[in-house]
């Protein structure tokens, strides 16, 4: 079986990790195209973004990840920030490591909507600094990434070594040409 066969077999059936990156802990969650549904995993420590690969390695295999999709920061405007190369250089370690489609997805305001998604009875919701409430909140980035990807950008193209661009998601280059 081809590998272009092997592809036209899982779409649509995939199990996705979608992954919300950031300097000091990536957030994960799992996601099943057929139906639709996502859940929150964890959140990994990362240091100066550079993740524990073998954590990652771990999900990859326990999930039986058919793709992995990144979330990509731009500003409103769809410049480019300093994290949005940080989240490209992932998304390509990850494709270089894993050998799967790795998918870029708008992250633009996932922070901040997941805040609204924190169950209320939860501690974590009641101290800004604390640990437990940052990992909830990158989890459920994590969970937002891939219900934005499952909602409309399943006909994108995976990303490849060589890609130093991104489309935002009205079509228009990222890099502000």
């Amino acid at each position: 079986m081809t590998s272009n066969q092997t592809k036209q077999k899982h779409y649509g059936q995939r199990t996705l990790l979608g992954f919300d990156h950031g300097t000091r802990c990536i957030g994960v969650a799992v996601g099943q195209e057929l139906t639709g549904s996502t859940q929150p995993i964890v959140t990994l420590k990362a240091q100066n973004g550079e993740p524990r690969w073998e954590e990652i390695d771990k999900l990859v295999k326990t999930w039986a990840a058919d793709a992995l999709i990144v979330g990509i920061p731009l500003d409103l405007d769809d410049t480019r920030q300093e994290m949005t190369e940080r989240a490209e250089d992932f998304a390509r370690a990850l494709l270089k490591r894993y050998q799967l489609p790795v998918f870029h997805s708008d992250e633009r305001l996932t922070s901040m909507e997941a805040k609204n998604h924190l169950p209320p009875n939860t501690k974590a919701t009641q101290r800004r600094d604390d640990w437990q409430r940052k990992s909830i909140l990158d989890q459920v980035a994590a969970q937002l990434i891939l219900q934005t990807w499952l909602s409309g950008s399943q006909d994108d193209q995976p990303i490849s070594l060589t890609s130093s661009t991104i489309t935002s998601p009205q079509g228009n280059n990222a890099n502000g040409s």
